[in-house]
């Protein structure tokens, strides 16, 4: 099968037995089984199309920040989405439209999956639109962002997505690609439809507000200074480790606990923010994931809350 694919895709953009370590922002993960880079929509649809042939299963890789790895790794494919899937562009509208009875400037940014969200925040802060500031300090891909509804400091991609565009496949085997409405796309907390269908994120379009620029520049400043002094940032991570409990945060559930500097070999329980676990050596997906475990199950036992996990669980442990 390696063969056929660096026939497909060339020798550079097909790794075999790739560690996951190099590609995920915990720095933690076995061998992939194949890795391979694509840049076109057409080239997705050929990956999948040989993929399914084979019965080879596979995985949409964003920028890997909330995803962890097994050990023995990931017997299948890694598609990670580069070249047009990075590409974006902010049109201005002609018309104005009324936003909380006020006559607002809008503009749509149109964007590939593959698009970091910093990025296109800064796009919106160089176009002077408001909407992105939560996301100025995420890291990862619109189409990562949209499939977990990314959110912070009150800001949801919800209330930002006009409509995604989702490839599919049909009852037959073949794939189509469908576009989804802000109102079909079934937002919740960290969830999307993308959890209930076969789909993958190709691109998206953001209707962002004109505002003022230092407006936006400062709230953008202020939300990274905050991640800065409260996240630790210094130390590899997944991002938050759990769910928001209803009326509740994880960290301050985990705090409580007692847990802040907890660890299972060098996976621990930040000490600067209890909501991340972090990574401060060479922690296996093994010590990581017996971490979390061992979190929850104090935590039930000290709160009676159940803590879900936020992180995703690819391959084997």
């Amino acid at each position: 099968m390696y063969n056929k694919l660096v026939t497909l895709f060339g020798s550079d953009n097909v790794l075999k037995n790739e560690p996951m370590a190099k590609h995920t922002s915990l720095r933690i993960g076995g061998p992939a089984k194949y890795f391979i880079t694509v840049n076109t929509e057409g080239q997705l649809l050929l990956a999948l199309g040989a993929l399914d042939r084979e019965g080879i299963p596979y995985f949409i890789l964003g920028n890997g920040s909330n995803i962890l790895v097994g050990d023995k790794g990931f017997n299948g494919a890694v598609i990670h989405l580069d070249g047009d899937f990075k590409n974006m562009k902010c049109v201005l509208s002609e018309d104005q439209e009324v936003f909380d009875d006020e006559a607002v400037d809008t503009a749509v940014i149109s964007a590939g999956a593959g698009a970091m969200l910093s990025q296109i925040a800064n796009i919106a802060l160089e176009n002077s639109l408001t909407g992105m500031e939560f996301a100025a300090g995420i890291p990862g891909t619109l189409g990562g962002a949209i499939l977990m509804n990314a959110g912070a400091y009150n800001g949801e991609m919800k209330n930002i997505v006009v409509s995604v565009r989702i490839l599919e496949k049909d009852n037959s085997g073949k794939y189509q690609i469908n576009e989804y409405s802000n109102s079909n796309m079934k937002f919740g907390y960290r969830t999307s439809i993308l959890k209930s269908i076969n789909g993958i994120v190709l691109s998206a379009s953001l209707k962002l507000i004109k505002h003022d620029y230092e407006m936006i520049k400062s709230t953008m400043n202020d939300f990274l200074e905050q991640r800065r002094e409260k996240q630790p940032l210094e130390y590899p991570s997944a991002g938050s480790t759990f769910k928001r409990p209803l009326g509740h945060f994880a960290g301050k559930l985990i705090s409580e606990a007692g847990l802040k500097g907890y660890r299972v070999g060098d996976a621990m329980v930040s000490e600067k923010h209890a909501g991340f676990c972090i990574n401060v050596g060479n922690a296996s997906a093994a010590d990581f994931k017996e971490l979390m475990n061992q979190v929850a199950h104090k935590v039930f036992l000290s709160s009676g809350i159940t803590l879900e996990p936020e992180v995703i669980f690819i391959g084997d442990f």
